[in-house]
């Protein structure tokens, strides 16, 4: 062998190495990407994903830089855009949640709602603590008072996982602010972070049926019977369906799940469209006086607005039958989507948006003196602080939110809610895709989530010129309209005189 031929089989001999070592390295290294996602507890897609599961987050920051190359701008996606999640993912890790280079948003939008700074603002010292809302007082034996003006929407155990409920219970404590259950009944889970619970009375009667599906005044007082449930609400329609019963595929029925239903394991949960028992506005109105009596706390309605005429009828009948007989708040919903699996032609088409309904069901209230007397919660679709500013400058009390807290969560909008195969763990029963949602540590990113979200909201209250967020109305906002301009929300939803006949009945409510 000459000395070519030696030199040449040492250097082979080292690269040999080289490439095993760089092998070794590189196996090494992936194991230990892998031993360190399957072991932390932040990231439900590495968690779940590991390795692969990083590309997520390292395609996600190259977006930041790549985006002018790319149709997929910050505000094109549906039904939530990059930027709104974004938001809610930098509060929920409770990180810098300021942005530069100016707005990415459109400001000729039809529909769109601007808000007004003052000349003057309120300085620190003169801005006032959170205003307490009551409900139920002088009506309920036990009425319910909170300083949150942001809460969980109602969302089901069932549609949602178990490790998911839990830490919506534990933040929503943590935040200090209100859990509804959904339809699906109290599961022992809503209850562990010791939060305050409002309970969904749903067409089914589920976790508060008797044996034929009617409703169980036994089972209700053990329900009110947990201190923790604050209030109850009758739900008669909402966003993701409005006119059609809840939908829980027979695959996420479980056992924990049927007990805490009252129905067979593993098979479809279809709720009715309506409740058995109404068939008439009175009858509505003696339901609510029905439960709030035999729970002794608040009660109230919840429903996506379609037809309008029967608000007339409900506010004059509730004076002809008496305030008693009241709803102590009427969650109004958007009819945009929800959380919830519905057929598209419904999901897309059928009811009002929040923007419309809103303005639409407090004007009924104030014009038949009613508005004191009931209170009225927004949902649907408001996950940023502006959504939720504007609903209070409609004339909300306050303001339920549900894919927003599934957001903070770790939600990714994978639009696989109601396949079984939500890779975050978050509506999945799949014991291997839920590994992946730590309870304790999202949690804290649920009460970051909420504090963050109250404390803007507060910031654009105090911009406006309002010392806190329940004094914000239509005087500090305006509209985008039809031609692209900016016009006062108040010529657009004028509020109404209060009926002469009703007058009397305000002051009283």
């Amino acid at each position: 062998m000459n000395a070519l031929q030696q030199f040449t089989l040492g250097v082979v001999e080292v690269l040999a190495v080289i490439i095993a070592l760089a092998v070794t390295f590189g196996i090494l290294t992936l194991l230990w990407m892998y031993v360190v996602d399957v072991t932390q507890t932040r990231h439900a897609i590495r968690r779940n994903y590991p390795v692969i599961g990083r590309f997520r987050y390292f395609f996600e920051h190259l977006g930041e830089f790549f985006r002018q190359y790319f149709f997929a701008l910050d505000r094109e996606e549906l039904p939530f855009n990059r930027a709104q999640r974004s938001w809610v993912y930098r509060a929920a890790k409770n990180i810098d949640s300021t942005v530069a280079f100016g707005s990415t948003m459109p400001l000729n939008q039809p529909g769109d709602i601007l808000f007004l700074n003052s000349l003057i603002p309120p300085l620190e010292e003169d801005i006032k603590p959170r205003s307490h809302l009551s409900f139920g007082a002088g009506y309920a034996r036990t009425p319910y008072t909170t300083d949150a003006f942001f809460n969980v929407s109602a969302m089901s155990f069932g549609a949602l996982s178990q490790p998911a409920i839990r830490a919506l219970s534990r933040g929503a404590a943590k935040a200090g602010i209100w859990l509804n259950t959904g339809e699906g009944g109290l599961a022992p889970y809503h209850l562990e972070g010791n939060c305050d619970v409002v309970f969904q009375i749903g067409t089914a009667k589920y976790g508060v049926r008797d044996e034929h599906g009617r409703l169980s005044d036994e089972r209700l007082r053990h329900i009110a019977g947990h201190e923790q449930v604050r209030m109850f609400e009758i739900k008669l329609s909402q966003g993701a369906k409005p006119g059609k019963g809840g939908i829980l595929p027979g695959v996420k029925v479980t056992e924990v799940i049927a007990s805490t239903r009252g129905i067979p394991v593993g098979e479809d949960s279809i709720s009715p469209n309506r409740h058995r028992e109404i068939h008439t506005i009175d009858d509505l109105l003696h339901l609510i006086h029905h439960v709030r009596d035999v729970t002794g706390k608040p009660v109230g309605i919840k429903a996506a607005i379609g037809q309008t005429a029967w608000l007339d009828e409900f506010c004059q009948r509730i004076h002809d039958l008496g305030l008693e007989y009241a709803p102590d708040f009427f969650t109004v919903d958007s009819a945009d989507g929800g959380t919830g699996a519905a057929p598209q032609s419904l999901m897309d088409l059928m009811g009002l948006p929040v923007r419309r309904s809103l303005p639409i069901v407090v004007n009924k209230l104030v014009e038949y003196g009613l508005r004191q007397r009931v209170r009225v919660i927004a949902s649907g679709k408001m996950v940023n602080p502006a959504g939720v500013a504007a609903a209070l400058c409609l004339g909300a009390d306050c303001v339920n939110s549900a894919r927003g807290f599934m957001f903070a969560l770790g939600c990714i909008q994978a639009l696989q809610c109601n396949r079984n195969t939500c890779p975050t763990g978050v509506t999945t029963h799949n014991p291997e895709l839920q590994k992946g949602l730590d309870p304790t540590n999202k949690a804290e990113r649920v009460a970051h989530y909420a504090r963050n979200l109250m404390h803007e909201v507060e910031i654009i209250a105090h911009s406006c010129g309002a010392t806190e967020p329940r004094l914000l109305n239509r005087s500090h906002a305006q509209i985008i309209s039809e031609r692209g301009l900016p016009e006062p929300l108040m010529d657009y939803y004028p509020l109404p005189e209060i009926r002469a006949e009703y007058r009397a009945s305000a002051s009283q409510s």
